[in-house]
């Protein structure tokens, strides 16, 4: 999970050594956060007009976890 969510961001950004993720350990409801890093001049790139781009990225990534039986939460610090 957390590769994939590295190789999408990597795809979008002009700096893609700069992109690094960063995974919670599972809430009580068992929801696991990763935080996904990009270099701030990125940061439009990962988000898109509106948060499409952004929006995009968390249903792919929560497909992805629902088809493994898993919950999980995309924060684009």
């Amino acid at each position: 999970m957390q590769e994939l969510l590295k190789a999408l961001a990597q795809g979008l950004v002009t700096q893609p050594d700069q992109v690094t993720v960063s995974v919670d350990e599972p809430d009580e409801e068992g929801v696991v956060a990763y935080h996904l890093h990009v270099a701030a001049e990125d940061m439009g790139r990962v988000i898109g007009k509106q948060g499409r781009i952004a929006k995009a990225i968390r249903v792919v990534m929560r497909a992805v976890a629902t088809r493994n039986n898993q919950k999980i939460m995309v924060e684009i610090d």
